[in-house]
């Protein structure tokens, strides 16, 4: 049986974290809480929350939450940990739905399972602007990765520990538009990516996805596709040049 491990980025989520930290399934033998420089009572909350299996980060500056989810990788493959799941500290990822995000990368069929808020029956629930920029996202993630990819932007994810062996962790972009980033870098190394459903999570609030994020993720990702084909330009290159 696997080690699973499950990562909690978090920012500013006070009012949140507690729940987020009691509703980790019992199976789970490793919780990374990540704290990102919070500015409220997130850190204090957590602690208080926190169980035996908790393990707490704090991060001496704000980084971002690619740089959260680093850390808590690092942490959790430092443990031995042999799945890392990435949960939110603002409790819109449903516990239930983990075991279906496990089961792929059990069974042997997946490196990397991504939630899928679209393919959830309660898919409606995801805010108009949400869920088109998430539909255009995708679109353009799996033009630029080969992938298939109907919902880029959900942070509900599973990555074993071999493919996070084989991926350089430290190139994850560090802020918002991470999750594209990730896949184009799966993509590049061969990994398996699959999706299941998850549920859409939202507590009234309206969508922060917003035009201006839409852009700014859309470049993050055409930059790493770009970096990506250039680096194996120059090893084609070089291996010409070694046949020489």
């Amino acid at each position: 049986m696997s080690r699973v491990a499950v990562i909690i980025p978090c920012y500013c989520v006070e009012d949140r974290i507690q729940q987020t930290l009691t509703g980790v399934p019992s199976s789970v033998e490793l919780i990374v809480v990540v704290d990102d420089k919070s500015t409220d009572r997130t850190l204090e909350v957590a602690r208080k929350a926190a169980d035996h299996r908790t393990i707490i980060v704090e991060h001496d500056e704000n980084r971002g939450v690619g740089a959260a989810i680093l850390s808590g990788y690092e942490c959790a493959l430092s443990r031995g940990a042999d799945v890392l799941v990435v949960m939110a500290g603002d409790n819109q990822m449903c516990p239930s739905d983990l075991p279906q995000l496990l089961e792929p990368i059990e069974r042997g069929q997946a490196d990397y399972v991504k939630g899928n808020r679209l393919l959830h029956p309660e898919w409606q629930k995801m805010p108009v602007l949400r869920r088109l920029g998430t539909r255009f996202l995708a679109w353009l993630t799996s033009r630029l990765s080969g992938l298939r990819i109907g919902d880029s932007q959900c942070g509900y994810t599973a990555l074993s520990r071999k493919a996070a062996e084989q991926i350089p962790l430290s190139e994850l972009w560090p802020r918002y538009g991470y999750p594209g980033h990730l896949l184009l870098t799966l993509a590049q190394a061969g990994l398996r990516v699959s999706e299941v459903p998850v549920r859409p999570i939202y507590q009234g609030e309206r969508s922060g996805l917003r035009p201006w994020h839409v852009l700014y993720i859309a470049g993050v990702v055409c930059a790493r596709a770009l970096t990506l084909k250039l680096r194996r330009l120059g090893l084609q290159s070089a291996a010409a040049e070694g046949q020489r």
